[in-house]
This record gives C-alpha cells, sequence and structure tokens, in this order.
C-alpha cells in the first residue's frame, strides 16, 4: 500500500510539471516603446501609459522586456538596433514581442512610426524625420527566431496638416513576414482613438482578452478586435496580417508546428490552413442560423471582405449594416491602393484612380502615376545609347591583313558567266525570299540603381521594403548586360 500511495503521488507529481506552462521555457524577450512627449505637435497623454502596462502584461507572460519611453529618432533606431542583438543572443529558438505606441504616417503606401522630435512640414520630411516599419520589421526578419508578435497602436490622427492632402489615413497594408503576426489598432487607412481613460481602447483590450491559458494568438486578437469595436461604438476596429508557422500563446500551451491554426491573410481576407478562401456562400449557411448580434461578432472577429459581405446579404436593415457598409466599402479602398502602390506602374495607379478616384488617396495616385511614367521611359532610352549597342571586338593586325591580300585575289579572278538555267533559278529565288532587312538594335533595359523610391523603382524613399516583396538582385550581371531589378 505505501508504495501505491508512492507510486500515485509522483504520478500526480509528474503530471503537474507536464502541466506546467511551456512559456517558462522559453526564451521570451520583447521591445516596448511609447512615445507621447511630441515637441511639435500636441502631446499623447496615453501612449507613455499603454507602455507601462503592456510591458507589465509581458513580464507576468515570462517575456523579458526592453521598455523604452519618448524616443528621439536616434534613440528609436538605437534602440531597435540593441533590440535585434539581444534577439540574436537569444538564439533561433526565441519568441519575439514588440509593441509601439504613438503616431504612425503612412506615404505613398509605406508606413512610419514617429519620433518625438519629428520636424515634418512636407512629404520629403516624413523619411527623413520617421522610422520606417519596415526598418524594424528588416532588422528582427535578419536575426533567427521562432515566432514574431508585432503590436502597433500607431494610428492616432495625423498632426501634421501640412501633409495631409498627401499621407493617407492610418497605416496602409503591408504583408507579415514569415513567422510573424502583425496587430494593428485599427484598420488599413483607418483612425485609431487615444482613449479618455488611462489607456488606449486597444491596449485596454489586450490587457483584458488575451489572458487565457492556451489561447491561440491568432484568436486572442480576433477577441481584441471585437473589444474594440464595441467599446468604441464600432468606430474603430483592429486588423492582422499573419503568417505564423508555430502556434503561440501569451500564457501556456504548447508551441507546436502550426497545421490547422495558421490562418495567412493578407490585406484583410484570411484564409484556411489549406490557403483557400472562405467562400460568400458557405458564410451565408454559417450566418443564416445565428441571430443579428451574433453574426455582427462572429464577423467582426473573422474580418474578411466575404463574411462582411454575406452579413450585409443576409441581414440588410439590420442597426450593424450601415458600419459594416462602411467598413467594406474602406477595405475594398485600401486593397486597391495596397495593390497599387505594390504594383507600382503606371497601369496600376491609373486602373487606382478610375475605380476610386475621388478617395483620398487619389492626390497620391496622380502623383505616382507621373512619377512611374517617368520612370517606364527610361529603358526606352537604351535604344539610342551607344553603350546598348553590341559590342565589337577589334580583329588582330595579322588577321586583318590576311584577310585584306585574300579578298584582292578573289577580285582579281575572272567571274564565270552563270548558265540561263541557273539565273532563271536565282530569279525565281529572288521574287520568292524576302529581301534582307537590317538587323534592329536590341533592346537592353536599363537598370534601376537603389535610391529614392519613386524614380528609383518603387514607391517608397530609401530603396524600398524588402520583407514583404522582392529583395534587390545582388550576382554580377554577364558581361555587357544590365539587368532589370525589381523591387
Amino acid at each position: 500500500m505505501p508504495c501505491r500511495a508512492l507510486y500515485a503521488g509522483l504520478s500526480v507529481a509528474l503530471g503537474l510539471l507536464s502541466g506546467l506552462p511551456d512559456a517558462l521555457a522559453q526564451n521570451r524577450v520583447a521591445l516596448v516603446l511609447g512615445n507621447s512627449a511630441y515637441q511639435r505637435v500636441t502631446p499623447l497623454p496615453n501612449p507613455a501609459n499603454d507602455a507601462k502596462a503592456i510591458s507589465a502584461y509581458l513580464k507576468s507572460a515570462n517575456f523579458e522586456v526592453v521598455e523604452h519611453y519618448d524616443l528621439t529618432q536616434s534613440d528609436m533606431r538605437s534602440a531597435i538596433g540593441r533590440f535585434a542583438d539581444t534577439v540574436s543572443a537569444k538564439g533561433r529558438d526565441s519568441v519575439v514581442a514588440v509593441y509601439f505606441a504613438g503616431h504612425g504616417l503612412q506615404i505613398d503606401g509605406e508606413n512610419y512610426l514617429v519620433p518625438i522630435d519629428a520636424h515634418i512640414t512636407r512629404e520629403a520630411d516624413v523619411p527623413l524625420q520617421t522610422v520606417r516599419l519596415a526598418d524594424l520589421m528588416n532588422a528582427l526578419a535578419a536575426v533567427p527566431s521562432k515566432s514574431r508578435v508585432i503590436m502597433l497602436d500607431a494610428c492616432r490622427n495625423n498632426p501634421f496638416s501640412e501633409i495631409n492632402k498627401v499621407a493617407g489615413r492610418g497605416l496602409a497594408i503591408v504583408d507579415a513576414p514569415p513567422g510573424t503576426i502583425i496587430s494593428y489598432s485599427t484598420s488599413p487607412g483607418s483612425v485609431a482613438l487615444d482613449g479618455d481613460g488611462a489607456n488606449s481602447p486597444y491596449a485596454t483590450a489586450l490587457l483584458s482578452q488575451t489572458k487565457e491559458p492556451g489561447l491561440p494568438v491568432e484568436q486572442a486578437f480576433k477577441r481584441v478586435r471585437f473589444a474594440v469595436n464595441d467599446a468604441t461604438n464600432r468606430q474603430q476596429l483592429p486588423w492582422e496580417s499573419s503568417s505564423l508557422t508555430s502556434d503561440f500563446s501569451f500564457f501556456g500551451g504548447d508551441e507546436t508546428p502550426a497545421v490547422t491554426q495558421v490562418a495567412a491573410r493578407t490585406g484583410g481576407t484570411e484564409r484556411n490552413a489549406g490557403g483557400a478562401s472562405r467562400s460568400l456562400d458557405a458564410w451565408k449557411k454559417e450566418l443564416q442560423r445565428r441571430s443579428p448580434s451574433e453574426a455582427y461578432e462572429i464577423v467582426i472577429k473573422e474580418d474578411s471582405v466575404a463574411a462582411y459581405q454575406a452579413f450585409l446579404e443576409t441581414f440588410p436593415n439590420q442597426a450593424n449594416s450601415s458600419r459594416v457598409r462602411e467598413v467594406v466599402d474602406r477595405r475594398r479602398v485600401t486593397v486597391a491602393w495596397y495593390t497599387a502602390t505594390t504594383t507600382n506602374t503606371p497601369a496600376s495607379y491609373q486602373a487606382f484612380l478610375g475605380a476610386y478616384a475621388n478617395s483620398d488617396f487619389a492626390a497620391t495616385a496622380q502623383r505616382l502615376m507621373a512619377r512611374a511614367s517617368t520612370r517606364s521611359i527610361l529603358p526606352q532610352l537604351a535604344n539610342t545609347c551607344p553603350c546598348a549597342l553590341p559590342e565589337q571586338r577589334p580583329q588582330p593586325v595579322e588577321q586583318r591583313a590576311t584577310r585584306s591580300i585574300k579578298n584582292k585575289k578573289e577580285a582579281a579572278k575572272p567571274k564565270e558567266k552563270p548558265s540561263r538555267r541557273a539565273r532563271r533559278i536565282q530569279d525565281d529565288d529572288d521574287d520568292v525570299a524576302p529581301r534582307p532587312q537590317q538587323q534592329a538594335v536590341p533592346v537592353i533595359p536599363l537598370g534601376i540603381g537603389i535610391g529614392i523610391g519613386g524614380m528609383m523603382g518603387g514607391p517608397m524613399m530609401g530603396g524600398g521594403r524588402t520583407y514583404g516583396g522582392r529583395p534587390p538582385m545582388s550576382s554580377p550581371a554577364p558581361r555587357g548586360h544590365t539587368p532589370q531589378r525589381t523591387y
């Protein structure tokens, strides 16, 4: 009996140990940035409070937190660089979290985080005075890690009135790099609220909706989205872009390869594990079994155009239908803008203007279309450039002299008169065969180097993002050929 009791006690103890949160055995590291004390625009009251609250939250989830407040541009860049070194030291099995609260802007489809010392009076100041979101993402993507969770409470209303005509509202759509989920406090092209209380609506929802042990992070952010939307009276709707390759939860739960839980979402469209979007008819069948309030909660949590459209067709006259219609219309505009800026051709901007000529992106689309048109004619100039002609190698002196003597001997020989039959055959051939034409000068693409975007291969300044698009070609080109680079 004592042996059985001892055995039972050991079994219970081992069971408890195996059930401990897996987070206790992980390398978890987080960077938290809160910018409130802006020097040239009205300060924001809540970002510093939000950052402090999220820092405490992440520490309770067993993250090693690096926190900074009210950073200048130089300080922000240094903090990101040092944090990337910290992640590298933790190893490839580490889990990384980043939270930023403060002002954010988009210019020409590129997102920027605003430091407290930014002095912005015109569009060209934005890349020079801020920190690109792409630089943060690239710094993290350059060091191996298991999962990255990025939380951006950075879509407050644009305080820089001088550039309101060229800067779109909120932030632009981006693709999350592999192993990353990006959570935005509001939808693309929309504005987030700073909040009337001690914290923003987004930070408040993060603190209250994501503590369930074992709750997958995708499900946690769905709860955050509905909580924020409900707390702001349908004014604010968070969204995510995810390409996670393993499951993650803030508290407890295993992190295993995500076979059935991965939701790769681009441009506001969720996909299942096989990559296929849920159809409109499938959504309609699902919603027809629900009450209007239940259906609204479902589509808000899922946040896909198909789900919203199914709601509108199923409940066209409900109280929430007008708000859903606004969300769908705005999402289509931002997805079209994402397509135009990533394609970055005159045709793509023309197509956008044809569909959304009255949107807040129209002025920017006109400017980028003109810029892309200028860039598109550059390869044609290669036809008139002597450097585009085939290379003519000089012949050796001895070879030229020998060929000249041979040609003189051939010319001195008496020419044989062809027979009448041979002349007739030759005349027939001349009537059928096409006359030889002058060989066309080959078109050699003109390489566009890295530099100021728009004129140099991309809509943004600084050479373009690399985590969500093609990196510049780095392999040497063959002799006599200049590659056409795409960014």
